[in-house]
């Protein structure tokens, strides 16, 4: 199901993609498509696995509000195969209605549901816990990656789109998705870097610190790197206009011969779902330097996200904008 790349092997035991794939396994009993299409890139695979891992499954919050901040920020991405996996999560917790609401773009009846669905798509300050930031976090990186490399359905044959279907699929899923997991065991697969203000002291620290400094972009220039987070800022890290005519006017500032691989960092960043085989075939590159120009694109977007959601602390500095920056 990935596209673009030719994933490591879902049976490798071996190397630090193979060590990756044993804790997912040992999570979820399988490897999903969004580890499998990292892997050409093991450590912005560790690094995605972790985040996710110590936010959203090993995390203190409610399972249930993590879900649904998930689902939110997969919906307002526009990313069908996270809207349809966040549902059968939402199934597997028992919380039937409240998944398929949101899918069908409704708003929940409870009021703390509420709350978090609509922070979770509007992108503002608030002072929530570290792993439901970390959450929705991960969501944002996770949506583009999965929109880029993936593709839009969950099950074949688009039989997710069926309530019936992701219901039966969240029953089979309830044991695990219930399973309580130890906070911290995703670190040893990870480089240890400085963490950002608002995760100081919670594994989703480290975690966020290492998928930052996996995804430095270093294809790009300095320029190149400038010009992607201009436009993101530009873009609020929304949906740009349809087609592909807002892409020139950050290009143009570039020489010839920065701009595919430029334009494939803006594409990761704001409409991953846009990009075609004729974009990738006009920056001829391994699949793990391809996997690496895209976590830039993506993780420059969740820099944007993370500036607006994240509030200033007294005494404690902005986030990084690369993990060299820390004090």
């Amino acid at each position: 199901m990935t596209r673009f790349v030719t994933p490591v092997g879902k049976n490798v035991r071996t190397g630090l993609a193979g060590q990756v794939y044993a804790q997912v396994k040992a999570e979820f009993g399988f490897v999903g498509e969004l580890f499998a299409a990292l892997s050409p890139a093991p450590e912005v695979l560790a690094a995605t696995w972790a985040l996710l891992r110590e936010s959203l499954l090993a995390g203190p919050s409610r399972r249930t509000d993590k879900e649904v901040i998930a689902l939110g920020v997969s919906v307002a991405n526009r990313c069908p195969f996270c809207v349809d996996a966040h549902t059968v999560f939402l199934h597997a917790m028992g919380e039937h209605a409240l998944g398929e609401a949101i899918a069908r773009g409704e708003r929940p009846a409870g009021p703390r549901h509420a709350l978090l669905l609509d922070w979770a798509r509007r992108e503002r300050a608030a002072d929530l816990p570290v792993d439901q930031v970390g959450t929705a976090l991960a969501c944002h990186f996770v949506n583009r990656m999965v929109s880029a490399l993936v593709g839009e359905n969950l099950l074949p044959g688009g039989m997710d789109s069926s309530p019936f279907v992701r219901r039966a699929a969240g029953r089979a899923m309830s044991r695990t998705v219930r399973r309580r997991r130890v906070p911290g065991l995703s670190l040893t697969l990870i480089p240890r870097g400085c963490a950002p203000s608002w995760a100081e002291g919670s594994p989703v620290g480290p975690a966020s610190a290492a998928l930052r400094a996996a995804a430095t972009g270093e294809a790009l220039s300095r320029t190149a790197r400038q010009v992607v987070r201009a436009a993101v800022g530009e873009h609020d890290a929304g949906h740009p206009p349809l087609g592909n005519g807002w892409l020139e006017g950050p290009l143009a500032a570039l020489p010839e011969r920065e701009r595919p691989a430029t334009r494939l960092a803006l594409l990761a960043a704001l409409a991953p779902y846009r990009i075609t085989e004729r974009e990738v075939a006009a920056w001829p590159v391994t699949d793990a330097e391809l996997v690496r120009l895209l976590a830039f694109g993506a993780f420059a977007a969740v820099e944007h996200v993370e500036r607006a959601i994240t509030p200033s602390r007294p005494g404690t500095a902005p986030a990084p904008s690369s993990a060299t920056a820390c004090p």
